[in-house]
């Protein structure tokens, strides 16, 4: 893991075309804005990790479903 250090109104920029900007600090949290093509997808973890358990399991029932049609 890379970690830097910014301040309000600094940036990161990733791959080239993905930059990541200190919006605002509040107490302990901070407000972030991402500006990247729209073809690149920006989840929040907690939301990017649901949608993985939601694919895992769409996957496993249709795998169990072509089973059962096989049988």
């Amino acid at each position: 893991m890379l970690a830097l250090t910014r301040k309000k109104g600094e940036s990161i920029i990733v791959n080239n075309d993905i930059e990541i900007s200190i919006l605002e600090l509040r107490g302990d949290q901070v407000k972030i804005g991402i500006t990247a093509p729209k073809e690149v997808p920006v989840y929040r973890k907690e939301v990017y990790l649901q949608i993985q358990k939601e694919n895992e399991a769409a996957v496993s029932l249709e795998n169990a479903n072509l089973l059962k049609n096989i049988l």
